[in-house]
């Protein structure tokens, strides 16, 4: 096991994995930006390490300045959290080529699922159902027309090195088509370095599932169960839940094997996801996501396993701790994502922290970074907590989110609480009949 592990993220996540290396007896390292000399990761951890200016280029993202604070430290191994560089293969093959353990896959499972065309026709040789598509890139609105005549409208047209929604643009009919095409490979370029994209069949109403997996990298590989996170804005995550309120058992435990297998096949290490649109009870495999997730936590409180320990552990050299038939499900727990941000546009909102108060009681977590007096920085991701509930059942948890809500208190900025204290009396979110597109539709019609 680590003596010591450099944390290379700030924020909540940063501390997440410092408590972790706590409870295993583990020594920590936070680095951070001058910005970020009074996070509280950095009060948090054993040692700290300032990596360089405000900018993430110039410091969470500068492989030299993060490799420099392990030697400094003495720090075996790095947990690149989830953003910044957890899905970097070229980080990760640095990390390795220095003496360094990576906690997450390999470069080479990275690389593999992080081009979306590779990752299709890798799910597709392991058996997990894909969306009907074009088979690989679509160079040119004539090659765009055919594949869409084959298999019929609408289409999304999707940048293959893409993420977050950029390069990513729908076609309802041909007469779309070119438009949108031109469109998704011009985002692609300037958002990634790379016009490529792909095309697969546009599913009217689907949610989106996915599936938590692990594996260590010797051959074992198990699942634990999915995550619902349908409502999104621009395909950002807001409110995620497990189980899914609208996956049967059976189905749990056929897409939940199916992608169990398929990791034990590929000799995958560490936590990952597997992403799928679900529609009429089918599965549609979409892309899958080489870190740790940041709604880990619901399918922590559903099973009652530290993931994060477990990514430490399989990065050890070490078996998975549990089997299959050792994760029993229990319960339904609920995230939901606090963002400074202004509404309704959703504008970042940074600056200083009045007071702040972390709800509390039974089943009631909260993944956060902030303190009285804290000046949240504008130079990132304006994510500032995460609010989690357990319950024994949906309705418990849900009526435990409106009273943890209720008893959070974050002054000085303006933050995305109010939003989910108006979704949750909307009859769509109380029973889970919603899909993808049910959140933009009601900011449309209640926040425009």
């Amino acid at each position: 096991m680590f003596d010591k592990i450099l944390i290379a993220n700030r924020g909540e996540i940063a501390l997440r994995v410092i408590r972790a290396c706590r409870e295993m007896g583990i020594k920590s390292v936070a680095v951070h930006s001058t910005a970020d000399a009074d996070a509280m990761h950095v009060r948090m951890a054993d040692e700290a390490v300032c990596i360089g200016p405000n900018s993430s280029t110039d410091s969470y993202l500068s492989f030299p300045a993060i490799i420099a604070a392990c030697e400094i430290t003495g720090a075996q191994a790095i947990h690149p959290g989830y953003g910044f560089l957890s899905e970097n293969a070229a980080f990760v093959q640095i990390v390795e080529d220095h003496g360094l353990t990576f906690i997450g896959p390999s470069a080479e499972h990275i690389r593999q699922m992080g081009d979306k065309i590779t990752a299709k026709e890798t799910a597709q040789i392991l058996g997990i159902p894909i969306v009907p598509g074009s088979d690989g890139g679509v160079p040119d609105v004539a090659s765009a027309k055919k594949a869409a005549a084959e298999m019929g409208y609408p289409v999304i047209i999707k940048a293959t090195a893409g993420g977050g929604g950029r390069g990513m643009k729908v076609a309802l009919n041909e007469d779309e088509l070119e438009t949108s095409f031109r469109t998704a490979r011009s985002e692609s370029k300037a958002a990634f370095g790379n016009d490529e994209v792909y095309m697969e069949k546009y599913l009217q109403k689907p949610r989106h599932i996915e599936i938590q997996v692990f594996g260590d990298g010797q051959g074992g590989g198990v699942h634990l169960g999915e995550r619902d996170c349908s409502l999104q804005r621009r395909h950002q995550k807001v409110f995620e839940e497990a189980p899914g309120p609208s996956i049967t058992p059976e189905e749990r435990a056929r897409i939940g094997g199916i992608c169990a297998n398929a990791i034990a096949k590929m000799g995958y290490k560490g936590a990952g996801t597997v992403e799928f649109l679900y529609e009429d009870g089918e599965f549609f495999f979409i892309e899958m996501n080489t870190r740790l997730q940041v709604e880990h936590p619901v399918t922590e409180a559903i099973f009652g396993q530290d993931l994060v320990r477990e990514q430490i552990r399989v990065a050890a050299g070490e078996k998975l701790s549990f089997t299959q038939d050792e994760l029993v499900l229990n319960g339904h727990a609920i995230e939901v994502r606090i963002n400074a941000e202004k509404l309704p546009n959703f504008s970042p909102c940074p600056g200083k922290i009045t007071q702040y108060h972390a709800p509390g009681g039974l089943g009631v977590r909260m993944d956060s970074a902030l303190y009285d007096g804290y000046s949240i920085p504008p130079y990132y991701d304006s994510l500032i907590g995460k609010l989690i509930v357990h319950g024994r059942n949906r309705p418990e948890a849900l009526a435990r989110l409106h009273r943890a809500l209720g008893e959070l208190i974050v002054d000085g900025v303006e933050t995305t609480i109010p939003l989910f204290d108006m979704l949750l009396q909307e009859e769509d979110v109380q029973t889970g009949n919603y899909n993808i597109h049910w959140l933009e539709k009601w900011l449309e019609k209640n926040l425009s």
